[in-house]
């Protein structure tokens, strides 16, 4: 089977179906609640073990009460955890979502910052295993070992370019494949063509842009062009990029093409935003 190695966030998703965005000072009543397990590389760890690889998950999520919620849908899915900060007691990262009829959202969210102690050593066993591994940026200490240890194994190592982080630079010397969303801006960079350029000059041979519903602009050695995305009455668009990470990295490491596994990865995304939450695509 193939196995995928995902390193960096986990967070709890707290969501609120409203009718429209609150204001300053005022409060609205929502539709609907939920409570996932998220973060970009939670996300796309589960997306993967869903359309048939075995995935891992390097995190760091501690021993707080809240954080059984975490473990269980991880089990659900069938995903491997490893905890790179058990005896963490504080609460993990929480994100609050709120999801409008036109399946936009507004997020407040702790990020990984707030992590400050966390173990960068490598799994040998589990990583040895791998046929690929994503990094999101997050725990930057552990993406930097993990990438570093899969680039020695020949291991491909993407990156989850949601926007660019602090020691990003360090990182992309071991990244094979960059997908980067609109908002991924490096120092120096306000166009899609100087953000390639970057990442190119930084030694990552393949380059994909997403934007929403707008085309994915891809770029490696062989062939560069526009894949697009499939039209789809979205009601939710959370989650969206992390499943296209997790199925780009499922059927890249089954053997597809740079830009096959972008097009079918396009369309599980797009697919995905059909339905509310970041689950329900999966009962389909």
């Amino acid at each position: 089977m193939t196995r995928g190695v995902f390193v960096g966030l986990s967070t709890i998703d707290l969501v609120y179906e409203v009718d429209e965005f609150p204001l300053t000072d005022s409060k609205v009543a929502a539709l609907r609640q939920a409570v996932y397990a998220g973060g970009p590389a939670t996300n796309a760890a589960i997306a993967f073990g869903h359309l048939g690889g075995d995935a891992a998950l390097v995190t760091a999520i501690g021993s707080h009460p809240l954080t059984a919620l975490i473990r269980q849908e991880l089990d659900i899915y069938n995903v491997r955890l490893l905890d790179l900060n058990p005896a963490w007691t504080e609460l993990p990262p929480i994100s609050s979502v709120a999801v409008n009829p036109a399946g936009q959202r507004n997020v407040i969210s702790a990020n990984a910052k707030r992590i400050r102690e966390y173990s960068d050593q490598i799994d040998s066993e589990l990583l040895d295993s791998a046929s690929i591994l994503l990094v999101d940026g997050h725990l930057m200490k552990a993406c930097l070992a993990w990438g570093r240890a899969a680039q020695e194994r020949a291991i491909p190592v993407v990156l989850d370019g949601g926007s660019w982080k602090e020691e990003t630079e360090l990182l992309l010397p071991h990244v094979a494949t960059a997908i980067c969303s609109c908002d991924f801006h490096p120092p120096g960079c306000s166009t899609a063509e100087q953000v390639i350029e970057f990442l190119r000059s930084h030694g990552v041979s393949q380059i994909a842009i997403t934007a929403g519903s707008q085309p994915i602009r891809f770029v490696s050695a062989e062939v560069s062009g526009c894949i697009p995305v499939p039209p789809t009455d979205a009601v939710d668009t959370m989650g969206a990029g992390d499943i296209f990470h997790g199925a780009y990295s499922y059927y890249s490491a089954a053997g597809r093409s740079f830009p096959d596994a972008l097009s079918e990865a396009a369309k599980i995304a797009a697919n995905s935003c059909r339905f509310r939450g970041t689950r329900a695509w999966m009962n389909e």
